[in-house]
């Protein structure tokens, strides 16, 4: 009964304040959940086929991923929540970008399927980890942000092709780059996670 009698801004405090120790409020947690944000913005753009516009979010999203983990470094601001939010969010604005670009067909779908799945076996091998109880650090690895960089490039090209027609042609360069490095970051992690749950298996009475 006495819960029953407390006041209802006190039941509220204690609630917010585990959400602040569970998402640390700082910038470059900010800057990540304003790139989430801004991905159904970024479809939304390409279904209205404002393309330049498109371009514009898609490009101000590939900002704030460049300096959450800058300022998290300098300012020492980085956090487990981070840690997980930057990839997912990366992972969320890229898996949009390629599907949507790739119904416009702005990007060819055999693209699409290569980044996609990729981004689903990691998805799996993280689901598979805290399944079987894996410690793991969540650390990209230098082919990991070699793709994520080449991936960029296919759809900040497409868009402004798109609107510079007289461009050279040299999207098919950037979408074999692409479709390469995505591969053989995907084999990596592949390699790494099979090394992780072998450790964890050797742990195992």
């Amino acid at each position: 009964m006495r819960s029953l009698l407390v006041p209802v801004q006190r039941d509220i405090c204690p609630s917010v304040k585990t959400m602040k120790q569970a998402i640390p409020i700082n910038l470059p947690n900010i800057l990540t959940l304003l790139r989430i944000l801004l991905t159904p913005l970024f479809a939304i753009c390409l279904i209205r086929h404002a393309l330049g516009s498109a371009l514009f979010v898609f490009t101000i999203a590939v900002v704030t991923d460049s300096l959450d983990g800058l300022i998290a470094r300098l300012l020492k601001q980085k956090t487990t929540i981070g840690a997980y939010l930057d990839p997912a969010a990366d992972k969320l604005l890229l898996s949009t970008a390629f599907v949507m670009l790739a119904i416009h067909r702005l990007l060819p779908g055999w693209l699409t399927v290569i980044v996609i799945t990729r981004d689903l076996l990691i998805l799996f091998g993280v689901g598979l980890f805290n399944i079987v109880n894996a410690k793991f650090e969540v650390r990209p690895s230098v082919l990991s942000k070699i793709t994520t960089v080449a991936q960029v490039l296919c759809v900040c090209w497409v868009l402004v092709r798109v609107q510079v027609p007289s461009l050279p042609t040299i999207e098919w360069l950037l979408f074999w780059f692409a479709a390469g490095m995505t591969t053989v970051s995907g084999f990596q992690y592949i390699y790494r996670g099979m090394n992780i749950l072998s450790e964890q298996s050797s742990k195992m009475p």
